[in-house]
């Protein structure tokens, strides 16, 4: 089931909007299992006019989290709008080294 934004799998994974779009949070997993589903609905939806994401509530990842990151990052850099990633699981700092791309998730 989506939400009314399209922004949750059934899961329960997915990126939600706060009340006035100015950041987004994300709940649950981001693994190979959600990430195509999860990147599909944030295509659907205005990125966070703040330009903040917040990752507290991620539960689980895997190197398909670091893509589907990386691919809202450049979104945000082809209109032109600033993207950072606040409260950066661990685990992802760990694969964002891992691939060379920690400076562009973690700042």
């Amino acid at each position: 089931m989506t939400t009314e934004r399209g922004a949750q799998r059934s899961a329960g994974a997915g990126f939600l909007p706060d009340e006035g779009g100015a950041r987004w949070r994300f709940v649950g997993p981001l693994t190979f299992a959600d990430a195509s589903d999860v990147f599909e609905a944030a295509e659907g939806m205005a990125l966070p006019t703040g330009g903040q994401i917040d990752l507290a509530g991620v539960v689980s990842v895997d190197s398909s989290a670091v893509a589907v990151l990386l691919g809202l990052k450049r979104r945000a850099s082809e209109e032109g709008r600033p993207l950072t990633f606040t409260h950066v699981p661990e685990a992802l700092v760990l694969l964002a080294d891992l691939y060379g791309v920690e400076k562009m998730l973690v700042t």
